[in-house]
């Protein structure tokens, strides 16, 4: 995944050719993130509003709608632990 055009802060979203939905974010370094746009507790594509943040060195997004915390790295939630999303990082810098 290549994100030159991305800007650090608010995400996209992006319509994959599967029919799938991407939330694509770009952290302060340049680096990239991927994680699916469905929220897991509402069903709602919103994840690439979520507001981005960082914990010990990890990077987060915060669901814009009941503010659950997913690690952008692996795609686990911060506050359920029986609850991820499917991810994808940049690994081309």
């Amino acid at each position: 995944m290549r994100a030159r055009a991305a800007h650090p802060g608010p995400g996209v979203a992006a319509l994959l050719p599967d029919g799938r939905q991407a939330a694509v974010f770009t952290d302060r370094t340049g680096r990239a993130y991927a994680i699916d746009n469905r929220d897991q507790f509402t069903g709602a594509y919103v994840m690439s509003r979520g507001l981005l943040g960082s914990a010990h060195g990890r990077a987060f997004v915060v669901s814009p709608l009941l503010k659950q915390r997913f690690d952008l790295e692996t795609g686990r939630c911060l506050d359920d632990e029986e609850v991820s999303v499917q991810t994808s990082t940049d690994h081309s810098r």
